[in-house]
């Protein structure tokens, strides 16, 4: 009887330190663009239309499906008028570009 009572009290403590180590992580940092690019043209309406080719020109330039890649980055940008920083990732910084689901619900854009 005493070991079970010993077993379950080491159960307990060892509950109470995960649950306090737990609350006091602090959450992790949000990504932020680098700093050696123009931030510009990441927030939602703030691209012009024809400023949408050159943007998914750079978007997709480490793609393998180019092609398809810039076609709905295109597309994206014309609706959203602004494309996310970088080569992949990023999309935070323009909500409507990486709200835009496809019928199935995948990420429309890349």
């Amino acid at each position: 009887m005493a070991k079970e009572l010993l077993i379950l009290m080491l159960c307990f403590v060892t509950l109470v330190v995960s649950v306090e180590n737990q609350a006091t992580m602090t959450p992790a940092a949000q990504p932020m663009p680098p700093k050696d690019i123009d931030t510009s043209g990441f927030t939602q309406g703030s691209l012009q239309p024809q400023e949408c080719a050159p943007r998914c020109t750079k978007r997709c330039s480490l793609t393998a499906f180019k092609k398809p890649c810039t076609f709905f980055c295109n597309k994206c940008c014309n609706k959203c008028l602004c494309v996310p920083p970088g080569t992949y990732g990023n999309k935070e910084m323009c909500p409507c570009y990486n709200n835009w689901k496809t019928k199935r619900g995948g990420p429309k854009c890349p």
